[in-house]
């Protein structure tokens, strides 16, 4: 169990770093998170709407709206402008407890990997790497990917992220647990 939970806290200590890295100094992660010049006037308009803070795809149905009218007003829509938009009322920067929960989330993100890992008998270097940037691949797939399908969005970063931070992770157990 020591095995483990020392490839837990050094690979969970990888994913953080690299995450650091994707989302800050590579600015991985930049399309996500566009420029507009007209972000004044949208939060001004969204701030004055008195909309509750949540996240909003425009345009969409009441809640309750017979399925035929909701049909009728997609049809109607098409072609027409969409948005998808995350709305708070207040910008709240809280860097350290956003930090501590990622690396939190990221050792028990390994350990159950590991675990999942130090159940084999033949264990490889080969073979947990493969099989840790499989679980990043299959995070992508099931996570980000659905909502680059479902939004329109881009995941190129996620991708990335997927391959090389379970790509690191995975060469770290592949060495640690098979000593």
């Amino acid at each position: 169990m020591n095995k483990v939970l020392i490839g837990a806290l050094v690979g969970g200590l990888l994913l953080w770093v690299w995450q650091f890295l994707s989302w800050g100094m590579l600015n991985i992660h930049g399309s996500e998170m566009s420029y507009t010049g007209a972000q004044d006037q949208i939060l001004a308009c969204l701030s004055d709407s008195g909309i509750e803070e949540g996240t909003y795809f425009i345009p969409n149905v009441p809640p309750g709206t017979p399925q035929d009218e909701a049909q009728q007003m997609w049809e109607q829509r098409i072609g027409q402008p969409w948005a998808l938009v995350s709305y708070h009322k207040e910008m709240s920067i809280n860097m350290s407890m956003n930090m501590i929960r990622g690396f939190v989330v990221d050792i028990l993100a390994v350990f159950l990997l590991s675990y999942i890992l130090i159940g084999r008998n033949d264990l490889t270097f080969q073979k947990i790497l493969i099989s840790s940037v499989m679980v990043g691949l299959i995070s992508y797939f099931t996570t980000s990917y659905l909502s680059t399908i479902w939004f329109e969005t881009s995941s190129i970063g996620h991708l990335i992220d997927a391959v090389v931070q379970w790509g690191i992770v995975g060469a770290w157990l592949g060495f640690w647990l098979n000593r």
